[in-house]
């Protein structure tokens, strides 16, 4: 038998969810990179720019919606795509 109370053992496993959220969200980003990897290396192929403004800003647009949807913060879910897309640019630079 378990010396925690109720509470304690409700934390621990509201902790374990946590950690395994934060995984997921690990896997996601690492996942979104590969993708983004394989745009670049299709532009590159094809000639193309980097950089696409109007791509980014319907990125944008569609982090703002989705955080609305789930009722998060926009501004913050917007900051974190904009940090993403400046971690994709910089590895796109690097890997040219």
């Amino acid at each position: 038998m378990s010396d925690q109370t109720p509470e304690e053992m409700d934390l621990e496993e509201l902790r374990t969810e946590i950690r395994g959220i934060d995984r997921e969200i690990v896997e996601l980003i690492a996942r979104r990179t590969y993708v983004a990897d394989t745009i670049a290396g299709v532009k590159a192929e094809r000639g193309l720019p980097t950089t696409d403004e109007q791509q980014e800003q319907q990125v944008m647009d569609r982090a703002g919606d989705n955080a609305e949807q789930f009722d998060v913060d926009a501004n913050l879910v917007k900051a974190i795509f904009r940090l993403l897309i400046e971690l994709n640019k910089v590895e796109q630079r690097e890997s040219r």
